[in-house]
């Protein structure tokens, strides 16, 4: 009895929550492939999305390396007035046993977001300039997506937030120029996020290495 011929690898796509396997069909653009089982978007082809990533990640670079810079917030209390900085926050531990947290947590919300928008930078300008990729760039992405939960800066935002409405009532709270830089960072990364289709990429990396 003839066995029926396997669907070949290159004709399935596989959800990466639920494990459900499709046969791939490419979605027109504007369109969204979703997964049946769990209702994760699995394609989401747009036009000129690789130039709005690479925008969107550049501008996510220059507004954390200027929120490191600038005063994050001011506390008035007493006729005392201290202001911060996101790496004053971040390494106010560092003296003591306490420096691996405050490394730890300068890693996750500053270099770790960094890393990502930089290695997606690198990862997308070859394609998006119809070049060969650049050396690494499967490494570079696949680095890129296993940081993508470590990277925590709106968990920060949100914490901040919570912390602020705690001793409002006991000191003067005023938000410096960097607070408004994180809150635009935070929302700049979740649009990169949704812009970038992860399949496309992949496929891009593929196809000119195959090539």
């Amino acid at each position: 009895m003839d066995q029926p011929l396997p669907i070949p690898l290159d004709n399935l796509i596989v959800c990466t929550h639920c494990d459900a396997a499709f046969t791939l069909e490419r979605p027109e653009v504007g369109q969204r492939a979703v997964c049946a089982r769990c209702g994760t978007v699995l394609i989401t082809p747009r036009r000129k999305a690789g130039l709005q990533i690479i925008a969107v990640s550049v501008a996510i670079t220059i507004l954390i390396i200027a929120a490191t810079v600038f005063p994050f917030l001011s506390i008035s209390a007493a006729g005392a007035t201290n202001s911060v900085s996101i790496l004053d926050a971040a390494l106010a531990f560092s003296d003591g046993p306490l420096v691996a947290l405050a490394l730890t947590t300068a890693a996750l919300i500053i270099f770790v977001p960094l890393a990502r928008v930089l290695l997606t930078i690198y990862v997308l300008v070859p394609i998006v300039l119809d070049r060969p990729p650049a050396r690494g760039s499967t490494q570079a992405f696949r680095l890129a997506e296993a940081l993508r939960p470590w990277s925590m800066a709106e968990i920060f935002v949100l914490g901040c937030a919570v912390a602020l409405i705690k001793i409002s009532d006991l000191a003067d709270v005023a938000f410096g120029p960097a607070f408004w830089m994180f809150a635009g960072l935070v929302v700049l990364v979740v649009v990169q996020d949704n812009f970038l289709c992860r399949w496309s990429v992949w496929k891009s990396l593929d196809k000119t290495q195959t090539s």
